[in-house]
């Protein structure tokens, strides 16, 4: 859903690119946690003034991930010129298509900057302003991090569909291929258990891992400690894969980049 909706921005930014199917009541709630948000952020902000553009203060926090006197005023600044964008066109799917890359852009950069400043140790905020922060956040996620239902659904009858056409091959691999003997109902149930928690705790800590992957070294762990036996061409080739994913999807990616720049 996430490769497809950065292709659905990609090619028709004006329709994906912001969630443009809230309702006035949605509008509303988000105007008021941006005042909410710029008062706390604010009453950080006490003597300290923006002259000009506000985002490379906080473009520069974001990077850096360490407070000076520029963030809190900077910040406060770039929350309330979102809330205008906003009020200006009464709302955000009453955005002007030419500005509508640069209210997101806004948007992503107010939520990772307050998702950082409540992970900072040296932010200063009391637990009722890191509460009325996360809430603003919560809004801007809203507008920029969405799927569209018909986006959900068409994934779901696609991973089905899949899954009934080539699920035999995957059972064989996973079930048949890794260990030496056929994997039992125990040692399916310890695997499942334990690539569970491994997502969940990866998930928890922004860790990007792959389900398959975890799931296959579940199976070899099993069959190891069960004294089964492991497949090493099976190991090999899964070791292999995922050494060689990254270079080669960096070395495509960046071969179809100069064939695309040379062409158009």
């Amino acid at each position: 859903m996430g490769l497809i909706m950065l292709i659905l921005i990609g090619v028709v930014p004006t329709a994906y690119a912001l969630n443009r199917t809230p309702s006035a009541g949605d509008v509303a709630s988000f105007v008021q946690n941006s005042e909410a948000a710029s008062r706390v952020v604010e009453a950080k902000a006490a003597g300290y003034d923006v002259l000009g553009d506000p985002r490379p203060a906080v473009t520069n926090y974001v990077t850096s991930r360490e407070i000076n006197e520029g963030t809190y005023p900077s910040l406060a600044v770039l929350i309330r010129d979102i809330a205008n964008q906003v009020q200006t066109y009464g709302a955000i799917a009453k955005i002007p298509a030419a500005q509508v890359g640069n209210t997101r852009n806004d948007m992503y950069l107010a939520s990772e900057a307050i998702r950082l400043l409540q992970k900072d140790k040296e932010n200063d905020l009391s637990k009722p302003e890191v509460a009325v922060l996360g809430a603003y956040k919560k809004s801007l996620d809203n507008a920029t991090k969405f799927i569209p239902n018909w986006v959900k659904v068409s994934v779901a009858l696609a991973l089905g569909l899949g899954t009934m056409i080539g699920w035999k091959r995957i059972v064989i691999t996973v079930g048949e291929r890794i260990g030496k003997q056929h994997l039992t109902s125990g040692q399916g149930g310890a695997a499942e258990i334990v690539a569970m928690g491994t997502i969940a705790a990866a998930d928890s800590f922004g860790l990007p891992v792959s389900t398959t992957h975890v799931l296959s070294s579940g199976v070899a762990g099993t069959m190891a400690a069960n004294g089964s036996g492991v497949q090493v061409v099976t190991l090999r080739s899964i070791g292999l894969a995922w050494i060689l994913t990254l270079p080669c999807a960096i070395a495509l990616s960046a071969f179809l980049f100069f064939v695309f720049r040379h062409a158009f």
